[in-house]
């Protein structure tokens, strides 16, 4: 069946109404206990939210729904999601659901499910829990008296996330004393990332770590950089870097302001790891939006890139078939296998900073890579009809392909969770970039436009 709530990241939407109103979500803890129990999966299921001021309602909806279907939630309070999905493999659970809308607005929300490997859910599962939802005949309750959820998180999970994080660290690399800036996008990170930091011996700048449920992502974090770039060079640090509101993603800053985004960590990390025997296969994974600086630089290096569908779940995908061990996205979203399950900023940053304990200044570490001229255009739309079906747009398409040859690329795309197509170019002329970002971007708002 085509899926109706889940979309490339879980279920989003505005809470109080349709996905996120209170019978949806009931029903969404229905239909994840029902699933389990018919798998035998176990019936703990751990739930976690960042600030946004949603977040308590929606959880306790969830919770009532999963009791009442005979399963046990959990709370972990405010929790990263890569930390739910770390604490949901190591700790026994048998499902994980993070409250979360990543780095949107606070008055957007979502429901991501976590299987008990700490991955998500494959598109298959989120399929048939969907069919549950919205079945008349699915997701009935079994019990009618559940608990309230206790909101507050334990202690003791979040130490035994922190220790995991802590044990990443790269062999041989020291942090003591290292100057480092974090912007923690008044988001899940707020409080962790300055802890684990701190506890291993930096000295630690944060910021935007007061969340008041308003102010996640607000002008701050990994979508505004702007202010982290300056503080890092005013302070004297050595790295700096932006989380976002659930920090499954992070950029870094180096210590002349530069801003690295998630090419720039895939390179420096592979060719660290390769010199030290740590990747496998000689590959990395990222996907379509991957810059062509990047492929090339690390050709140089005598690696291979190999690319996947825009999201994290499709480089894990395919990083679990063949074998790679390092893997990621340009916007932050990078996968350590050898670590955790699933992008994890916190760890990337632990990660980073070992780095640059290890081999030098980040700046050093990205100076030969050649980002392409690229841009992004996003097109409202009405509707997503296959965009091969749209004759206009797929002769632009191809008109544009040829144009660019080997010096260039072309991707377009629908969003996953909004209501937009995706319009990404990139050649080595900023005039190429230029007319064939503005010519799709043109047949596609005469064609679908909203």
């Amino acid at each position: 069946m085509d899926k109706r709530l889940f979309g490339t990241d879980g279920i989003r939407g505005i809470p109080g109404k349709s996905p996120l109103d209170d019978k949806t979500l009931e029903r969404v803890g229905m239909a994840l206990a029902e699933y389990l129990r018919m798998r035998g999966e176990g019936a703990r299921v751990l739930i976690g939210r960042d600030t946004r001021e949603s977040g308590p309602h929606i959880a306790e909806r969830i919770s009532q729904g999963l009791a009442s279907a005979g399963a046990e939630p959990v709370s972990a309070g405010v929790l990263t999601t890569p930390g739910v999905a770390w604490l949901v493999n190591r700790e026994g659970f048998a499902a994980g659901v993070v409250i979360s809308a990543s780095h949107n607005p606070y008055h957007d929300n979502g429901v991501k499910l976590i299987s008990s490997s700490g991955m998500k859910f494959s598109d298959a599962v989120e399929a048939k829990i969907e069919s549950h939802i919205l079945s008349p005949n699915g997701a009935k309750p079994v019990s009618v008296s559940p608990r309230p959820l206790d909101l507050e998180g334990d202690e003791a999970l979040y130490e035994d996330y922190l220790a995991g994080l802590r044990k990443s660290v790269f062999p041989g690399a020291h942090l003591s004393g290292m100057r480092i800036v974090l912007d923690c996008a008044n988001g899940a990170a707020s409080k962790l990332a300055p802890q684990l930091f701190r506890s291993l011996g930096c000295t630690v700048t944060a910021m935007n770590d007061t969340p008041d449920g308003r102010n996640i992502n607000a002008g701050c974090g990994s979508l505004y950089p702007e202010t982290l770039q300056k503080r890092v060079v005013e302070t004297g640090a050595a790295l700096g870097v932006a989380f976002d509101g659930d920090a499954d993603r992070a950029l870094f800053v180096s210590a002349s302001g530069k801003l690295v985004d998630g090419d720039g960590v895939l390179l420096a990390a592979a060719r660290y790891m390769k010199s030290s025997g740590l990747l496998k296969g000689d590959v990395i994974v990222g996907t379509t939006m991957a810059n062509l600086g990047l492929e090339k630089a690390l050709e140089k290096s005598g690696l291979s890139l190999a690319r996947t569908a825009v999201g994290d779940r499709y480089v894990l995908e395919e990083m679990r078939r063949i074998k790679a061990n390092l893997g990621g996205e340009q916007s932050g979203h990078i996968l350590f296998l050898d670590d955790a399950t699933t992008g994890d900023g916190m760890l990337t940053a632990v990660k980073v900073a070992s780095l640059v304990s290890l081999a030098g200044p980040l700046d050093a570490l990205v100076a030969d890579l050649k980002i392409f001229p690229q841009k992004i255009v996003n097109v409202k739309v009405a509707s997503k009809p296959p965009l091969e079906s749209l004759p206009e747009v797929h002769g632009t398409l191809k008109k544009a392909e040829a144009a660019l040859g080997n010096s260039g690329r072309v991707v377009l795309r629908y969003s996953g969770t909004e209501p937009l197509a995706r319009v990404m170019v990139e050649a080595e002329k900023e005039e190429d970039v230029r007319l064939w970002t503005d010519s799709l971007a043109t047949v596609l708002r005469a064609a679908i436009g909203a």
